[in-house]
């Protein structure tokens, strides 16, 4: 049996998440990304900004000890919002499914919302099956495709 676990994201994570959150196929499906993902120094200034960004509980997600993911909630206003990112080998797995639990289980605040591609179908089912359930649509300008897309926004209550 595997053990999906959350922990504090340390620098020494750091070459790991960058190499993942730049993978091309990942980068499409998640579509509202960086706009150069492979831009290591906008991603060090992002990462150092959400590490010092009060609020935020931001989290290493790890599968029998290794690193596969990272899992974060942040405050957007007066919203609560979760965001997660998956190795894209690790896909199908549960693995983002049981980070969420964890994580909603250690930020106990409600409501909160999540956003998603609209055509991010296993991110779509990974929320819903969490009990979030869909509130509304924006369009927005998506930097992974260079074009404006839908954004399907989602509420978790209870």
């Amino acid at each position: 049996m595997t053990e999906v676990a959350l922990r504090p994201i340390v620098d020494s994570d750091l070459d790991a998440l960058f190499e993942q959150m730049r993978d091309p196929e990942s980068v499409r499906m998640a579509g509202f990304t960086a706009k150069d993902p492979d831009d290591r120094a906008a991603f060090d200034a992002h990462m150092a900004k959400i590490k010092a960004w009060p609020g935020v509980v931001n989290r290493a997600i790890t599968l029998d000890g290794r690193l596969v993911g990272s899992i974060a909630s942040f405050l957007m206003g007066d919203d609560t919002e979760f965001t997660y990112w998956i190795d894209r080998a690790f896909w199908g797995q549960g693995i983002a499914s049981r980070a969420l639990a964890l994580l909603l289980d250690e930020v106990p605040v409600r409501p909160v919302l999540a956003r998603v591609a609209g055509d991010n179908a296993g991110s779509l089912r990974v929320l819903q099956k969490a009990g979030f359930v869909v509130t509304g649509t924006e369009v927005g300008f998506a930097n992974a495709r260079n074009a404006e897309i839908e954004e399907t926004i989602l509420r978790l209550d209870g």
